[in-house]
């Protein structure tokens, strides 16, 4: 099965499924569903950033600073999170992810409801080189001095604008 065939759950406004769709359909038609983003850190506090391959489904070779995907039909966002975040990453026995907050993305082309998520992952990490092109933990200022300099992915940056409001709380 490619990741195009993977069933989701379709939701409303409201996140509740209201039907179901393979994926490549679901982007290709915009249709609302459900995702996670899972913030990465290691033991010395750096966050894991990464650039997405050129064949992603959606906003191929751009930076990300969060692991993560979409929920498929009928799993919950805490299964999505931690397996996801092992996924990508490349390791297994991730303590579970901690639940921080979720938002609506609406971009006008894509839309899911994201649910965003923090993860300490002390172990070596080793991604799937079907989805990540290139990492590395950078340290907070080193993330915001990236921020202007690479092309990023609009649904990750808007999580971390709603991240660093939640902090500075």
């Amino acid at each position: 099965m490619t990741p195009s065939d993977e069933i989701l759950d379709i939701v409303d406004e409201n996140d509740e499924v209201i039907g179901q769709a393979p994926r490549g359909e679901a982007t290709a038609r915009g249709l609302r569903h459900r995702c996670v983003f899972i913030e990465a850190r290691d033991a010395e506090g750096r966050i894991f950033v990464h650039r997405r391959t050129a064949t992603k489904l959606v906003f191929p070779s751009h930076y990300d600073m969060f692991v993560g995907g979409v929920v498929g039909a009928g799993e919950s966002y805490e299964e999505a999170a931690l397996r996801e975040a092992e996924e990508e990453l490349g390791v297994s026995g991730l303590p579970r992810p901690e639940p921080l907050f979720r938002f609506l993305y609406d971009d006008g082309e894509h839309t899911w409801w994201s649910a965003v998520y923090q993860v300490r992952c002390e172990l070596p990490v080793s991604p799937q080189v079907e989805e990540v092109a290139w990492h590395a933990f950078l340290d907070d200022a080193e993330l915001e001095r990236r921020l202007g300099e690479w092309p990023w992915v609009p649904d990750g940056l808007e999580a971390y604008r709603r991240l660093r409001e939640l902090r500075a709380g």
